[in-house]
């Protein structure tokens, strides 16, 4: 056998015993006459000894060509070390080594394969298979497989039951772009890969499954922000004859259920909040509730004092920013620059400062009195060390700039700590959203999504009034998961086609296999899909999804260790009946 033991397992209890280990050699330290090697594999590391008076010359020798990365197996006895590593399970022992053998050879790796490296991150997506030795890496994928078993027994356990979709289907127009799959056994025709497996879903609970859930592969063929993936994963469920209470207490049962796994802390009831509200208090639908600085309206405060950027702009607003008014006009002056950047797009920022002695005062003390300030401070309930950054324009636009700006003082206050988890739920979305460019409708999250049952008249007159009976969970100001209650009825889902601007026979062509379903008995249904890959990051007290993905792709959509995309052969293209024009 190639080992009878693992590297992170062998301690004093061991002592005497002869064992066999494989690995990959991660240190060599050669003093002439005796030699240590750490072995690694992906349980840990042990210490392996070889010196002139108790091992071969041979063995000795041997070992001294050994170069890191190297596969090797040793065979040995389990001897107490003298001077003992504390830091590592094995540190008391060390194997003396009786046996070796060369599994096979390897190059220098290009770069240190140590938690500390010194290897950029695009070369090490290029040797992503060499990165997955180091213990962050390893470590984190390690973290999402737990993650996924315990997602597993949970919905097991309250009766759901894992379906495989298929992954080529058809495309629809709505939502992001979808990737394309030609046929060759039908030319001029294509498959889609799944943005998700909404549609399937629905007709499991026509089918009668009652509680579906699949940790499945989806795809969106989209412009990549940070840290986004075209190829992502997500916890993907569906129940039938329930409201979206029951939704709500199962899926916030089950992230209560990690949390506590990961704190040891009991979670309570999750805080909820309107769509109206969060926009209104935080400037977006997925507020980081582990810090304050609450948006402030002030138009009532500050308007009519002459003050013109004031006086124009349809919303003043502002947040209090605690213990900060000893900032220097060098630190106030590099917030202003950073709301100015292309990707806020503000054209200032006002400051108020509470000073310590108990004097208010601003970059606008030309407009506003000392008793204005007071009044003003009094609002954002400011004491005696406060700043207050207010910002001012058309009311969408600034409240996503303030937005990013608490954001950003959030994490450069230390007050996003990874190790601190506030979830809740987002609910009473728009049912649409009007799109000015193309002049209609579209549905906020996707045109399944039943209205709330009190709002189903507006559809007749005021659609763009109508709330969806939708909800997100929010966790630590990131999305983790969404969904709604179905439309399950034909003629409702049929009058949302008409007010998305889809001709019957287009609804017909897109849905109508779904439509065609729901005459058939559609039970009363509901859904929700959790983005793993963020919800894994984020429990392990990061934002970062690609650490937790076994091969990413880069920002631009590429796998650079495989390079992919790629061109394909012209006899395949031809196969397929398809002209790439480049």
């Amino acid at each position: 056998m190639f080992r009878t033991h693992t590297n992170g397992e062998l301690t004093l209890k061991n002592l005497n015993e002869k064992v066999t280990l494989s690995g990959w050699v991660q240190t060599i330290r050669d003093k002439g006459f005796m030699v240590w090697i750490d072995l690694r594999d992906r349980y840990g590391i042990t210490q392996l000894v070889f010196d002139a008076d108790r091992t071969s010359a041979e063995i000795l020798e041997n070992a001294k060509k050994l170069g890191r990365e190297f596969v090797i197996q040793a065979e040995g006895t389990v001897i107490e070390r003298a001077s003992k590593n504390p830091k590592i399970p094995t540190g008391e022992i060390e194997i003396l080594v009786e046996k070796l053998t060369i599994l096979n050879s390897a190059e220098l790796p290009p770069f240190t394969i140590e938690d500390e490296t010194d290897g950029g991150e695009e070369l090490r997506m290029k040797y992503r298979y060499l990165d997955i030795r180091r213990n962050p890496v390893k470590d984190k994928l390690i973290f999402r497989h737990k993650m996924a078993q315990k997602v597993r027994n949970y919905l097991s356990d309250k009766g759901f039951i894992e379906v495989e979709t298929p992954v080529l289907i058809k495309s629809t127009p709505e939502g992001a772009r979808d990737f394309v799959v030609p046929s060759r056994m039908n030319q001029g025709q294509f498959y889609a890969l799944p943005q998700s497996p909404q549609t399937f879903k629905q007709l499991l609970m026509v089918g009668g499954m009652d509680r579906y859930f699949q940790i499945v592969k989806c795809f969106r063929d989209e412009d990549l922000r940070a840290d986004r993936q075209p190829e992502f994963t997500q916890i993907d469920c569906e129940m039938a004859f329930v409201e979206q209470e029951d939704v709500l207490e199962i899926f916030e049962g089950m992230t209560a259920h990690l949390l506590k796994d990961i704190t040891g802390k009991e979670f309570g009831k999750f805080p909820r909040m309107t769509f109206d509200e969060a926009m209104k208090t935080y400037g977006n639908d997925k507020p980081d509730i582990r810090f304050g600085m609450k948006f402030v309206e002030v138009n009532e405060l500050v308007q009519g004092k002459d003050f013109k950027i004031f006086d124009e702009a349809e919303l003043v607003v502002g947040i209090n920013v605690e213990g900060c008014a000893d900032y220097t006009r060098k630190q106030i002056d590099e917030l202003i620059d950073w709301v100015k950047r292309p990707q806020i797009g503000a054209t200032g920022m006002v400051w108020i400062k509470f000073q310590n002695d108990g004097v208010v005062t601003s970059s606008v003390n030309k407009f506003y009195s000392e008793e204005d300030l007071k009044k003003i401070s009094e609002k954002f309930g400011a004491k005696e060390g406060d700043l207050m950054l207010l910002m001012s324009g058309n009311a969408n636009k600034v409240r996503t700039q303030l937005s990013a700006l608490r954001m950003e003082l959030g994490n450069r206050l230390g007050l996003r700590k990874g190790d601190e988890f506030a979830p809740l739920w987002v609910i009473d979305f728009p049912l649409l959203e009007w799109d000015e460019e193309t002049g209609r409708y579209h549905a906020m999250h996707h045109p399944f999504t039943s209205p709330k049952p009190e709002d189903v008249h507006l559809l007749e007159t005021e659609p763009g009034k109508a709330r969806a009976n939708a909800y997100d969970m929010v966790l630590n100001g990131n999305e983790i998961g969404g969904g709604s209650v179905r439309i399950f009825n034909k003629e409702l889902q049929s009058k949302m086609f008409d007010l998305l601007g889809f001709s019957k026979e287009e609804a017909e062509a897109q849905f109508g296999f779904l439509m065609n379903a729901f005459k058939f008995g559609a039970p009363p249904h509901a859904g929700l899909a959790f983005g793993f890959d963020r919800l894994v990051a984020i429990l392990d007290g990061n934002e970062v999804i690609r650490d937790y993905i076994a091969f990413p792709k880069n920002n631009s959509g590429r796998d650079v260790m495989i390079d992919a995309p790629s061109p394909i052969h012209d006899d395949q293209l031809n196969e397929l009946a398809l002209k790439v024009n480049l």
